[in-house]
């Protein structure tokens, strides 16, 4: 049975207080997401930095080894040193790969053979950590999802619903900078 409480002058039930509470508990956690930099998805300008670097310092094409494993990375605003690494879907993972394979798309999106791409799964979320040199494909441990780094991150096999969101990248002072945002939403939808 849900009592009636009172409250500015008329009756709720004991659920919708409860609910009010709540709401009123979590507003600062939610407000502070909003306006955290640190949650903040990837944007134009931001430089890449490998993960657990210390000091951060920028990537350079060269400092990834031609198809070898990948990398992850965070991003950095240039700017203000703020990494961006308050939220695990900021995650990228980046290859430096012969450019000659590459179709035109993934050509566009890459500076000088290297590919970025969101480092979390799109079909459940776990982090993208297996890389196949002999294939040139990575994987995803949790359900065996495969995709090509070479063709803007297709599905290859497995569960995944759709491709990895790739991060355009360009060089600026030898540096490797994102170009625009992640070409689509990062992380995985929940049914």
């Amino acid at each position: 049975m849900d009592r009636e409480l009172p409250f500015a002058g008329r009756s709720i039930g004991r659920r919708t207080a409860l609910e009010m509470v709540l709401c009123l508990a979590l507003a600062p956690r939610i407000a502070l997401a909003q306006t955290d930099p640190t949650r903040e998805r990837p944007r134009e300008g931001d430089i890449l930095v490998a993960v657990g670097a210390t000091p951060p310092e920028p990537l350079k094409p060269q400092d990834l080894p031609l198809a070898g494993k990948q990398t992850f990375t965070w991003p950095m605003d240039s700017a203000t040193g703020t990494m961006r690494d308050g939220s695990r879907l900021n995650k990228v993972l980046v290859l430096r790969l012969d450019p000659e394979g590459f179709d035109p798309e993934t050509k566009e999106q890459a500076a000088y053979g290297v590919v970025a791409y969101s480092a979390i799964c799109v079909h459940t979320g776990c982090d993208v950590t297996e890389w196949h040199p002999d294939r040139q494909l990575l994987e995803c441990p949790c359900h065996y999802s495969t995709f090509d780094p070479k063709e803007g991150a297709k599905v290859v096999s497995g569960p995944a619903p759709r491709r990895l969101p790739a991060l355009p990248l360009k060089i600026v002072d030898g540096r490797l900078v994102v170009a625009r945002s992640f070409t689509g939403r990062a992380g995985f939808q929940q049914m």
